[in-house]
């Protein structure tokens, strides 16, 4: 990925954008149930809350869970609360 001077987390603000879009449309499209779609934030939110405690960057970990917490929630994923 590119590092941006200015704004290093483009990359990764761009990545969750594209991935909630989709998420978004394949269950408009019903290609996905809404189960489903929890379903993967859900493991997406166990992984990262467990890889936290053996990682030499735990925040790193529970950052990304947080916000995909925030999207289960039914929240912006991309901009804070």
């Amino acid at each position: 990925m590119t590092e941006h001077a200015q704004f290093p987390d483009a990359d990764g603000s761009a990545a969750l954008g594209i991935c909630e879009s989709l998420l978004l449309a394949l269950t408009d499209r019903k290609i996905l149930t809404d189960k489903d779609a929890r379903d993967v934030l859900t493991d997406v939110l166990t992984s990262h809350a467990g890889a936290a405690d053996d990682s030499r960057t735990p925040e790193k970990h529970r950052a990304v869970a947080e916000i995909v917490q925030r999207i289960l929630d039914g929240k912006d994923g991309v901009r804070a609360p």
